[in-house]
């Protein structure tokens, strides 16, 4: 399959104050553009053609690094954009709620754990909820890396590549994660990963 660059859920000022239209513009239009153009022109020719982007993902990982960056990087943007939503945050749906707090403590400790891992992700890369051996953790990634490699499912993950923040907070990473768990989580779309996941 080759890659294609989806249209925004939302428009590119309805996340407005907590991630401007100059971020989305320059994320979206440019940095996700590169990845999917990159990605389809690395995909030409190799064993992963007319595989689907998860085993792409999974596939070239260790083994093909360039394509592997690229994929990786669309798989994680694909989501991202459905991550986040206009007054996003705020209550969890149920099932999903009883699950965290179960597997991590509390909702609470789910946030302080996810902003931290966030926050100590050296250089580039992202925070993640995900579903491992059926149990929810919180891990992070370096670069275009996510938990598909790590033997797990993603269901929620956050961008700390600069472009993703340094317009709109500078070098204040802790301020901009603390702004999406609170004001821009989409849980629905996290708590439908999560179905498909259990």
């Amino acid at each position: 399959m080759s890659f294609t660059l989806p249209d925004l859920p939302y428009a590119y000022d309805a996340l407005a104050p907590y991630m401007s239209r100059e971020t989305l513009e320059y994320h979206h239009d440019k940095h996700h553009l590169a990845y999917v153009n990159n990605g389809n022109n690395l995909l030409k020719g190799t064993e992963f053609e007319g595989k689907t982007l998860e085993e792409i993902v999974v596939g070239s990982f260790g083994k093909n690094a360039p394509l592997f960056n690229n994929a990786g990087q669309h798989y994680n943007h694909l989501h991202f954009w459905n991550w986040m939503k206009p007054n996003g945050g705020g209550p969890i749906p149920g099932e999903l709620e009883k699950k965290i707090i179960e597997d991590i403590g509390s909702v609470e400790k789910f946030k302080e754990d996810f902003i931290a891992a966030g926050v100590g992700q050296f250089g580039s890369g992202w925070a993640w909820l995900a579903l491992k051996d059926g149990k929810l953790v919180v891990l992070k990634s370096a670069n275009g890396e996510n938990p598909l490699v790590q033997g797990a499912t993603p269901i929620l993950g956050v961008d700390v590549w600069e472009h993703s923040y340094y317009i709109d907070y500078r070098n204040r990473r802790p301020d901009y994660l603390k702004a999406f768990v609170d004001h821009l989580i989409n849980w629905d779309y996290v708590a439908e990963l999560y179905s498909k996941a259990v």
